[in-house]
């Protein structure tokens, strides 16, 4: 029960990429999970639970600068710690 209360408060808006005005390295040190439409999604590289959205990668398509080409997917999130 004591490593319940280590955890930072998970965001409201979340992203996996460190150059990100949103990511925030503390949560990263433990397991998340992210849930779409009470379905648990583990491609999720951005999501903001209170516009309802998540961004996961199209494939293996890259942008111009080689990175992941991400697509937004609408619905209900839910984040929480494994």
């Amino acid at each position: 029960m004591n490593e319940t209360t280590q955890r930072p408060a998970l965001p409201d808006h979340l992203s996996v990429d460190p150059r990100s005005p949103h990511h925030v390295a503390a949560v990263f040190e433990h397991d998340i999970g992210i849930r779409l439409n009470d379905k648990e999604r583990s491609d999720v590289e951005e999501y903001c639970i209170s516009e309802g959205w998540v961004k996961v990668p199209a494939g293996k398509t890259l942008d111009r600068k080689g990175q992941p080409l991400l697509i937004k997917l609408k619905g209900k999130v839910e984040a929480f710690y494994k």
